[in-house]
């Protein structure tokens, strides 16, 4: 089987307007990928920067995975969740990204989006502390089915920082040029 080694970190989350900010992340994949070794779900600690609207998580991944097929590319699924003081956390941004087909070392901003208030009542909550509106189905991220019916808008960018390595590749008739 060809293998994929994912090493890096998710670096940092830039231009957030809410000050205290973690990420849940994800690794989704076709039903020819095997889990080889790492974990494929996570969470970064809460982060902060008073200065600058950044959050440094420097967040490692190391995911070892095999195939038998070039379907079903992984790509790193993301939600980002601030806090309040009274340790309340809401969504402020969704996203993903394909995992680069290309070996080598790489440098991802990916773009993440979040629900817009519909009412009156959820932009003023959402404005004073008590939490955004959230997806009731967190799969609408990355499969896109029913995305085309939400009112979105872009909320920040995440940096994610891969080294990748592929093995065995060529053996089934996959070339990098």
């Amino acid at each position: 089987m060809a293998e994929v080694h994912i090493i890096g970190q998710i670096l940092k989350a830039v231009d957030f307007v809410e000050p205290h900010i973690y990420c849940k992340w994800s690794l989704q994949s076709g039903s020819a990928w095997k889990l080889i070794q790492g974990e494929v779900a996570g969470q970064t600690l809460v982060c902060s920067n008073r200065l600058e609207p950044t959050s440094d998580f420097a967040h490692p991944l190391d995911i070892h995975l095999a195939t038998a097929s070039v379907q079903g590319w992984p790509k790193l699924h993301v939600e980002l969740h601030a806090v309040n003081l009274l340790h309340n956390s809401w969504p402020v941004g969704y996203g993903f990204v394909h995992i680069p087909t290309r070996p080598g070392a790489h440098r991802l901003e990916l773009l993440t989006w979040k629900v817009a208030p519909l009412t009156w009542y959820d932009s003023v909550r959402e404005k004073f502390g008590g939490g955004g509106v959230g997806l009731s189905k967190p799969d609408l991220i990355y499969t896109g089915v029913e995305r085309y019916k939400l009112q979105t808008r872009s909320s920040g960018k995440i940096i994610i920082d891969l080294n990748l390595i592929f093995r065995n590749f060529a053996k089934f008739g996959v070339e990098f040029k």
